[in-house]
Protein backbone atom coordinates (compact mmCIF):
# COMPACT_ATOMS: atom_id res chain seq x y z
CA UNK A 1 0.00 0.00 0.00
CA UNK A 2 2.77 2.42 0.94
CA UNK A 3 4.64 1.44 -2.23
CA UNK A 4 1.60 2.30 -4.37
CA UNK A 5 1.33 5.70 -2.71
CA UNK A 6 4.98 6.41 -3.43
CA UNK A 7 4.56 5.39 -7.07
CA UNK A 8 1.50 7.61 -7.43
CA UNK A 9 3.41 10.50 -5.90
CA UNK A 10 6.35 9.93 -8.25
CA UNK A 11 4.07 9.83 -11.29
CA UNK A 12 2.21 12.91 -10.04
CA UNK A 13 5.35 15.02 -9.67
CA UNK A 14 6.77 13.66 -12.93
CA UNK A 15 3.57 14.73 -14.71
CA UNK A 16 3.80 18.20 -13.16
CA UNK A 17 7.44 18.55 -14.23
CA UNK A 18 6.59 17.48 -17.78
CA UNK A 19 3.64 19.87 -17.89
CA UNK A 20 5.75 22.79 -16.64
CA UNK A 21 8.55 21.89 -19.03
CA UNK A 22 6.28 21.93 -22.06
CA UNK A 23 4.64 25.20 -21.04
CA UNK A 24 7.77 27.03 -19.93
CA UNK A 25 10.01 25.92 -22.80
CA UNK A 26 8.75 28.63 -25.23
CA UNK A 27 9.41 31.29 -22.58
CA UNK A 28 12.90 29.91 -22.05
CA UNK A 29 13.59 30.13 -25.79
CA UNK A 30 12.24 33.68 -25.83
CA UNK A 31 14.49 34.65 -22.93
CA UNK A 32 17.58 33.07 -24.46
CA UNK A 33 16.88 34.60 -27.89
CA UNK A 34 16.68 38.05 -26.30
CA UNK A 35 20.29 37.62 -25.11
CA UNK A 36 21.63 36.14 -28.36
CA UNK A 37 23.44 38.11 -31.04
CA UNK A 38 21.38 38.72 -34.18
CA UNK A 39 23.35 36.27 -36.33
CA UNK A 40 23.05 33.50 -33.75
CA UNK A 41 19.30 34.08 -33.28
CA UNK A 42 18.60 33.31 -36.97
CA UNK A 43 21.22 30.61 -37.32
CA UNK A 44 20.16 27.33 -38.96
CA UNK A 45 21.91 25.56 -36.08
CA UNK A 46 19.82 26.67 -33.10
CA UNK A 47 21.29 26.70 -29.62
CA UNK A 48 19.54 26.42 -26.28
CA UNK A 49 21.99 28.77 -24.55
CA UNK A 50 23.54 31.84 -26.23
CA UNK A 51 27.18 31.45 -27.23
CA UNK A 52 27.80 35.14 -26.57
CA UNK A 53 25.44 36.96 -24.21
CA UNK A 54 24.47 40.45 -25.31
CA UNK A 55 22.06 43.04 -23.91
CA UNK A 56 22.06 45.24 -27.01
CA UNK A 57 18.49 44.22 -27.92
CA UNK A 58 17.14 45.60 -24.65
CA UNK A 59 18.92 48.90 -25.26
CA UNK A 60 17.69 48.98 -28.87
CA UNK A 61 14.01 48.75 -27.99
CA UNK A 62 14.36 51.78 -25.72
CA UNK A 63 15.95 53.75 -28.57
CA UNK A 64 13.13 55.92 -30.02
CA UNK A 65 14.87 55.97 -33.40
CA UNK A 66 14.52 52.20 -33.63
CA UNK A 67 11.32 51.46 -31.70
CA UNK A 68 9.12 53.86 -29.65
CA UNK A 69 8.67 51.26 -26.92
CA UNK A 70 8.27 53.82 -24.12
CA UNK A 71 5.40 55.59 -25.93
CA UNK A 72 3.60 52.31 -26.60
CA UNK A 73 4.17 51.22 -23.01
CA UNK A 74 2.71 54.48 -21.70
CA UNK A 75 -0.37 54.16 -23.93
CA UNK A 76 -0.97 50.58 -22.78
CA UNK A 77 -0.50 51.52 -19.14
CA UNK A 78 -2.90 54.48 -19.30
CA UNK A 79 -5.68 52.62 -21.12
CA UNK A 80 -5.31 49.42 -19.05
CA UNK A 81 -5.37 51.17 -15.67
CA UNK A 82 -8.25 53.46 -16.68
CA UNK A 83 -10.35 50.59 -18.05
CA UNK A 84 -9.62 48.40 -15.01
CA UNK A 85 -10.48 51.12 -12.48
CA UNK A 86 -13.75 51.98 -14.27
CA UNK A 87 -14.73 48.32 -14.61
CA UNK A 88 -14.02 47.67 -10.91
CA UNK A 89 -15.94 50.77 -9.74
CA UNK A 90 -18.99 49.96 -11.86
CA UNK A 91 -18.62 46.28 -11.04
CA UNK A 92 -18.74 46.94 -7.28
CA UNK A 93 -22.04 48.78 -7.60
CA UNK A 94 -23.56 46.21 -9.96
CA UNK A 95 -22.31 43.24 -7.93
CA UNK A 96 -23.66 44.64 -4.67
CA UNK A 97 -27.07 45.26 -6.24
CA UNK A 98 -27.24 41.70 -7.57
CA UNK A 99 -25.96 40.17 -4.33
CA UNK A 100 -28.06 42.10 -1.82
CA UNK A 101 -31.01 43.90 -3.44
CA UNK A 102 -34.25 42.30 -4.56
CA UNK A 103 -35.64 43.73 -7.78
CA UNK A 104 -37.52 42.52 -10.82
CA UNK A 105 -35.31 40.72 -13.35
CA UNK A 106 -32.47 40.06 -10.90
CA UNK A 107 -32.38 36.31 -11.54
CA UNK A 108 -32.52 36.81 -15.31
CA UNK A 109 -29.59 39.22 -15.16
CA UNK A 110 -27.57 36.79 -13.05
CA UNK A 111 -28.28 33.97 -15.49
CA UNK A 112 -27.38 35.99 -18.59
CA UNK A 113 -23.94 37.32 -17.63
CA UNK A 114 -21.86 34.98 -19.71
CA UNK A 115 -24.08 35.00 -22.79
CA UNK A 116 -21.87 37.81 -24.08
CA UNK A 117 -18.92 35.39 -24.08
CA UNK A 118 -20.80 32.85 -26.17
CA UNK A 119 -19.96 34.95 -29.21
CA UNK A 120 -16.61 35.95 -30.61
CA UNK A 121 -15.41 39.49 -29.90
CA UNK A 122 -15.28 40.17 -33.63
CA UNK A 123 -19.11 40.11 -33.71
CA UNK A 124 -19.39 43.28 -31.60
CA UNK A 125 -16.70 45.17 -33.50
CA UNK A 126 -19.09 46.66 -36.08
CA UNK A 127 -21.70 48.00 -33.61
CA UNK A 128 -18.95 49.24 -31.28
CA UNK A 129 -17.18 50.92 -34.20
CA UNK A 130 -20.39 52.72 -35.20
CA UNK A 131 -20.94 53.90 -31.63
CA UNK A 132 -17.33 55.03 -31.22
CA UNK A 133 -17.33 56.82 -34.60
CA UNK A 134 -20.65 58.55 -33.95
CA UNK A 135 -19.31 59.84 -30.63
CA UNK A 136 -16.20 61.20 -32.36
CA UNK A 137 -13.91 58.99 -30.32
CA UNK A 138 -12.24 57.07 -33.14
CA UNK A 139 -8.44 56.99 -32.86
CA UNK A 140 -8.47 58.03 -29.20
CA UNK A 141 -7.41 56.26 -26.02
CA UNK A 142 -10.97 56.75 -24.76
CA UNK A 143 -12.28 54.38 -27.44
CA UNK A 144 -10.00 51.60 -26.15
CA UNK A 145 -10.99 52.28 -22.54
CA UNK A 146 -14.70 52.03 -23.45
CA UNK A 147 -14.27 48.77 -25.39
CA UNK A 148 -12.19 47.21 -22.63
CA UNK A 149 -14.80 48.13 -20.03
CA UNK A 150 -17.44 46.51 -22.25
CA UNK A 151 -15.27 43.40 -22.52
CA UNK A 152 -14.41 43.01 -18.84
CA UNK A 153 -17.44 44.37 -16.97
CA UNK A 154 -19.62 41.20 -17.13
CA UNK A 155 -16.87 39.09 -15.57
CA UNK A 156 -16.04 41.83 -13.05
CA UNK A 157 -19.65 41.96 -11.83
CA UNK A 158 -19.96 38.17 -11.82
CA UNK A 159 -16.79 37.67 -9.78
CA UNK A 160 -17.47 40.48 -7.31
CA UNK A 161 -21.05 39.30 -6.76
CA UNK A 162 -19.68 35.91 -5.73
CA UNK A 163 -17.34 37.57 -3.21
CA UNK A 164 -20.09 39.80 -1.80
CA UNK A 165 -22.38 36.81 -1.33
CA UNK A 166 -19.80 35.20 0.99
CA UNK A 167 -20.03 38.14 3.41
CA UNK A 168 -22.59 37.45 6.17
CA UNK A 169 -25.68 39.63 6.02
CA UNK A 170 -25.55 40.00 9.80
CA UNK A 171 -22.66 42.42 9.40
CA UNK A 172 -24.73 44.68 7.13
CA UNK A 173 -27.77 44.46 9.38
CA UNK A 174 -25.67 45.55 12.34
CA UNK A 175 -24.29 48.43 10.29
CA UNK A 176 -27.79 49.53 9.31
CA UNK A 177 -28.82 49.51 12.98
CA UNK A 178 -25.85 51.82 13.60
CA UNK A 179 -27.28 54.18 10.98
CA UNK A 180 -25.09 53.45 7.94
CA UNK A 181 -26.58 53.93 4.48
CA UNK A 182 -26.20 51.47 1.61
CA UNK A 183 -23.42 53.57 0.11
CA UNK A 184 -21.59 53.73 3.45
CA UNK A 185 -21.95 49.97 3.85
CA UNK A 186 -20.33 49.42 0.45
CA UNK A 187 -17.45 51.78 1.23
CA UNK A 188 -16.81 50.86 4.88
CA UNK A 189 -17.76 47.18 4.98
CA UNK A 190 -18.12 45.45 1.63
CA UNK A 191 -15.00 46.83 -0.05
CA UNK A 192 -12.62 46.11 2.88
CA UNK A 193 -14.02 42.61 3.41
CA UNK A 194 -14.00 41.76 -0.31
CA UNK A 195 -10.68 43.45 -0.99
CA UNK A 196 -9.11 40.18 -2.17
CA UNK A 197 -11.84 39.80 -4.77
CA UNK A 198 -11.51 43.41 -5.88
CA UNK A 199 -7.75 42.99 -6.37
CA UNK A 200 -8.21 39.78 -8.34
CA UNK A 201 -10.86 41.42 -10.54
CA UNK A 202 -8.60 44.43 -11.13
CA UNK A 203 -5.74 42.11 -12.16
CA UNK A 204 -8.07 40.25 -14.53
CA UNK A 205 -9.33 43.47 -16.15
CA UNK A 206 -5.79 44.82 -16.43
CA UNK A 207 -4.55 41.62 -18.06
CA UNK A 208 -7.35 41.62 -20.66
CA UNK A 209 -6.83 45.30 -21.46
CA UNK A 210 -3.04 45.03 -21.55
CA UNK A 211 -3.07 42.11 -24.00
CA UNK A 212 -5.85 43.39 -26.27
CA UNK A 213 -4.97 43.39 -29.95
CA UNK A 214 -8.28 43.12 -31.80
CA UNK A 215 -9.99 46.32 -30.69
CA UNK A 216 -6.80 48.39 -30.53
CA UNK A 217 -5.95 47.46 -34.12
CA UNK A 218 -9.41 48.58 -35.28
CA UNK A 219 -10.04 51.71 -33.22
CA UNK A 220 -6.52 53.19 -33.42
CA UNK A 221 -4.79 54.45 -36.56
CA UNK A 222 -2.20 56.96 -35.28
CA UNK A 223 1.13 55.41 -34.37
CA UNK A 224 1.57 57.77 -31.42
CA UNK A 225 -1.54 56.21 -29.81
CA UNK A 226 -0.65 52.57 -30.44
CA UNK A 227 -0.59 50.18 -27.50
CA UNK A 228 2.16 47.60 -27.05
CA UNK A 229 0.45 44.66 -28.85
CA UNK A 230 -0.07 46.85 -31.93
CA UNK A 231 3.40 48.35 -31.62
CA UNK A 232 5.04 44.92 -31.47
CA UNK A 233 3.10 43.90 -34.56
CA UNK A 234 4.31 46.96 -36.49
CA UNK A 235 7.89 46.14 -35.54
CA UNK A 236 7.65 43.06 -37.77
CA UNK A 237 7.28 45.26 -40.87
CA UNK A 238 10.14 47.66 -40.14
CA UNK A 239 13.77 47.41 -41.32
CA UNK A 240 14.80 47.37 -37.65
CA UNK A 241 13.02 44.07 -37.02
CA UNK A 242 15.27 41.37 -35.60
CA UNK A 243 14.36 38.35 -33.48
CA UNK A 244 16.38 39.53 -30.50
CA UNK A 245 14.57 42.85 -30.33
CA UNK A 246 11.19 41.16 -30.67
CA UNK A 247 11.95 38.76 -27.85
CA UNK A 248 13.33 41.52 -25.61
CA UNK A 249 10.28 43.70 -26.25
CA UNK A 250 7.94 40.76 -25.61
CA UNK A 251 9.63 39.95 -22.30
CA UNK A 252 9.35 43.51 -21.02
CA UNK A 253 5.75 43.69 -22.25
CA UNK A 254 4.89 40.68 -20.07
CA UNK A 255 6.55 42.12 -16.96
CA UNK A 256 3.70 44.41 -15.71
CA UNK A 257 1.21 41.54 -15.53
CA UNK A 258 3.76 39.24 -13.86
CA UNK A 259 4.70 41.92 -11.32
CA UNK A 260 1.05 42.70 -10.61
CA UNK A 261 0.30 39.04 -9.95
CA UNK A 262 3.32 38.74 -7.68
CA UNK A 263 2.38 41.81 -5.64
CA UNK A 264 -1.29 40.90 -5.35
CA UNK A 265 -0.75 37.19 -4.69
CA UNK A 266 -1.49 37.40 -0.98
CA UNK A 267 -4.75 39.24 -1.67
CA UNK A 268 -5.86 36.85 -4.41
CA UNK A 269 -5.14 33.81 -2.21
CA UNK A 270 -6.78 35.25 0.85
CA UNK A 271 -10.00 37.03 1.42
CA UNK A 272 -10.90 35.65 4.80
CA UNK A 273 -13.41 37.82 6.61
CA UNK A 274 -12.02 39.51 9.68
CA UNK A 275 -14.44 41.07 12.06
CA UNK A 276 -17.94 40.32 13.15
CA UNK A 277 -21.26 41.68 14.24
CA UNK A 278 -21.04 44.56 16.64
CA UNK A 279 -22.90 43.56 19.77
Amino acid sequence: MAKNKKLKRVFFYAAIICFLGVNLFPFWIMLMTAFKESAEAISTSPTILPRHITTEHFFDIFNPDIFPFVDYFKNSLITSIAASVIAVIIGIGGAYALARLNFKGRNQINASFYTVYMFSGILIVVPLFKIIASLGLYDTRTSIVITMVVQTLPTAIFMLRSYFETIPKDIEEAAMIDGLSRFQIIIKIMIPLAFAGIVSVFVYCFMVSWNDFLFASIFLSSTDKFTLPIGLNTLFSTPDYVWGRMMAASLITALPVVIMYAISERFIKGGAIEGGVKG
